[in-house]
């Protein structure tokens, strides 16, 4: 229904461009009336929604896709609308005393035209919280969701199209070609959640139109574990944050480091934590998720199948069901550096278990590999809880739990290096979105008049004392 071909999109870029220049910026009420409509819209799809998900991915639970994509998304178009205004004010500047009698100010001006690439893991939030993002912004978008989720990019579309008129917001979808073609239009900002791989190629596309990019990718993100803490809390924090969507979120917990006399304790506190969140098993299961495709079920089953060829210890905590690509989850100990699960981002229900000697260690294995979308600490010694914090970089943290810091309406959500570039949620997506267009009205009196033609004695009095 939304498919296009790579010429259908330069139309459409050119026509929304040719509407935002006519029209200008959205007052504070436009805004605010597109963000409640959209949210109405969004819940009136509800089970549609759902349903749709549940159709892409094979099994997935009704009850975490309310919770997981609804509920934040949802919680984040609140915030826009309720602080919007506040972003949209402008900001006064000082003004140097050789320029006083004027004023100088900042406002918050739409880039124009947002391009939003979505993945499929959350294909419902990471959708719309950056459309919303877009749109609290002032600026129009083309929304391309993924073309592994075509149920769920129709229900897309149909939100969208029921809302807003395609000079504004459209959504457009097809194959390959249309995606990397859209990458490589001249919108005026592209924001990418993805892989890092397919972040690579958008932001080559981007940089031969200046277009400014923010790249939400992943990584690998480590729990790092205080020796002697309580292992059944982190366990039952760690199985949550690894479980959630089977592991296809880019903040899960992606390994552990944990000290070398703890491993035994949290293997048996984790298997515990699993059994509690998932009592019924999991093929079939009402309330757990597959892997999206048989091609990822595949990939994750060669990371078991290497680790446990070099030497790891699997423990599989249920039975799969290959058929309906359905991973229960994997527990991995004895793990190396050198084997294919630490080489790439896991992005399922797998969880390989380091250990450590020191916190130095930990740190300087942290710091020997990209660096990760989420860093997660367990502990109540803050001395080595800052020591870590201060000596490795990361996106956000979440100490005592696990992907907590997404819902944060309020803080900033964005990786560094490989597992991104620049921020988007509350007010700095706002700040992404937007240029800071400064202003300066000139006074009447203005010192800086007698310091242009003609020269005078004064002139050379205002210079030598500036230049003191």
């Amino acid at each position: 229904m939304f498919d296009v071909t790579p010429a259908d999109l330069h139309r459409i870029l050119d026509r929304q461009r040719t509407g935002f220049l006519r029209v200008g910026s959205p007052d504070l009420k436009q805004r605010r009336s597109d963000l409640r409509r959209l949210k109405a819209e969004i819940l009136k799809r509800r089970t549609e929604i759902v349903r749709a998900l549940k159709m892409d991915f094979g099994q997935r639970s009704e009850r975490e896709s309310a919770i997981v994509e609804l509920i934040p998304l949802v919680q984040s178009i609140n915030y826009m609308i309720r602080h919007v205004g506040q972003w949209m004010k402008p900001e006064r500047r000082h003004v140097s005393a050789y320029f006083q009698f004027g004023r100088a100010w900042v406002v918050r001006q739409p880039v124009g035209v947002v391009g939003i690439i979505a993945p499929w893991n959350y294909p419902v939030s990471l959708a719309f919280v950056p459309l919303a993002t877009a749109i609290a912004a002032g600026n129009r978008a083309m929304l391309k969701p993924s073309e592994f989720t075509p149920a769920t990019s129709a229900v897309i579309g149909g939100i969208v199209q029921a809302v807003f008129p395609p000079e504004q917001i459209s959504v457009v979808t097809g194959n390959g070609e249309v995606g990397a073609a859209f990458s490589a239009l001249p919108f005026d900002h592209i924001l990418f959640t993805g892989s890092t791989a397919v972040g690579k190629k958008v932001a080559e596309a981007a940089a031969r139109n200046l277009t400014p990019v923010t790249l939400e990718l992943g990584g690998k993100s480590p729990v790092v574990i205080e020796p002697g803490f309580s292992m059944q809390w982190v366990a039952d924090r760690v199985a949550f944050g690894k479980l959630t969507n089977a592991g296809q979120t880019c903040v899960a917990p992606d390994y552990v480091l944990i000290h070398e006399g703890d491993k035994d304790g949290f293997a048996t506190a984790y298997q515990d934590a699993v059994k509690k969140l998932h009592p019924g098993g999991y093929a079939g299961s009402p309330d757990y998720t597959a892997i999206l495709n048989q091609h990822h079920y595949e990939r994750l089953s060669s990371l078991i199948d290497n680790a446990e060829a070099q030497g790891a210890r699997v423990v599989r905590l249920g039975n799969d069901s290959t058929a309906d690509h359905v991973l229960a989850p994997v527990l991995l100990l004895d793990v190396t550096p050198q084997m294919a699960v630490m080489q790439e981002e896991i992005f399922g229900p797998v969880l390989p278990v380091l250990t450590y000697r020191t916190l130095d260690e930990a740190i300087a294995f942290i710091n020997a590999r990209p660096r990760p979308l989420a860093l997660y600490y367990f502990g109540d010694n803050r001395i080595e809880r800052n020591r870590l914090l201060k000596c490795t970089v990361s996106g956000n943290v979440t100490i005592n739990g696990t992907l907590m810091h997404y819902v944060q309406d309020d803080l900033p959500f964005g990786g560094v290096g490989d597992s991104g570039i620049g921020a988007y949620h509350g007010k700095e997506g706002f700040m992404a979105l937007t240029h800071p267009r400064g202003i300066y009205k000139q006074g009447r009196l203005n010192a800086a008049t007698l310091l242009q033609p003609p020269f005078s004695k004064l002139t050379d009095i205002i210079t030598n004392f500036i230049l003191r």
